[in-house]
C-alpha cells in the first residue's frame, strides 16, 4: 500500500501550503445529520479541514464538499449519490477491494477530482482502527490504497507527491482552492 506515515499532518500545514480558509464553519448540526443518515462519524481531521474551507475545488482538480447547505455542495447528498451509483454499477468496478457504502470495511466516497478519480475512506473495521485513502482512477481502471490519513494524503497531494491524484499537472506554481456552488 502506498505512502504509510506515521505522523499526522496538521491543519496549520495544510494552511501554509493552500493557503487562508475562508469558510470557518463551527456548527456542528449538518455533521450529526449526515453522519446519522449514513451510520459513520467521518474522520476527525477530515472534518476539520472541510470546516475551515467549505466546499472548494483545490488546483482546479480535487472537490471537497462540505455538509451544510450553504456551503454550495452537499457532501451527504454527493456522498449516497455516489454509493447509490457505485452499487448499481459495481460489477463495472471489480477492482475494488470491497463494496461502497458506509458499514464497517466498505469504502465510503467523499471527494473527486476533475481528472477522473474518485477517493474513498475505507471505513475501519474496529472503531479502534484509522481512517485510510484509497482512490479510484477510471481511465486505467484501478484502485490504489494509501494507509495515511486524510491530512496526511491531503499535504501529500499539496506538495506533490504521487498519490494517485497529480497536482502538479494543475498548480504548476503553489497549491490554490476555490469555493465551488
Amino acid at each position: 500500500m502506498a505512502g504509510e506515515r506515521d505522523q499526522v499532518a496538521t491543519l496549520a500545514q495544510i494552511k501554509d501550503l493552500l493557503g487562508e480558509p475562508r469558510f470557518h464553519w463551527a456548527d456542528p448540526a449538518p455533521w450529526c445529520q449526515v453522519e446519522r443518515e449514513l451510520g459513520v462519524t467521518f474522520p476527525a481531521d477530515f472534518r476539520e479541514v472541510v470546516d475551515a474551507y467549505g466546499s472548494i475545488v483545490i488546483n482546479g482538480q480535487l472537490y471537497l464538499e462540505h455538509p451544510a447547505k450553504e456551503s454550495g455542495r452537499d457532501l451527504g447528498q454527493k456522498t449516497r449519490e455516489e454509493i447509490e451509483d457505485w452499487r448499481e454499477n459495481e460489477e463495472d468496478f471489480g477492482d475494488l477491494p470491497s463494496r461502497v457504502g458506509s458499514g464497517p470495511g466498505e469504502l465510503l466516497p467523499f471527494a473527486s477530482a476533475a481528472s477522473g478519480e474518485c477517493l474513498f475512506f475505507r471505513v475501519p473495521v474496529e472503531p479502534s482502527m484509522p481512517w485510510w485513502i484509497g482512490v479510484h482512477e477510471f481511465d486505467s481502471p484501478a484502485y490504489v490504497a494509501h494507509d495515511m490519513t486524510f491530512s496526511d494524503w491531503l499535504l501529500a497531494y499539496l506538495t506533490g507527491e504521487n498519490v494517485t491524484v497529480h497536482a502538479r499537472n494543475f498548480a504548476a506554481g503553489a497549491p490554490f482552492f476555490e469555493p465551488v456552488s
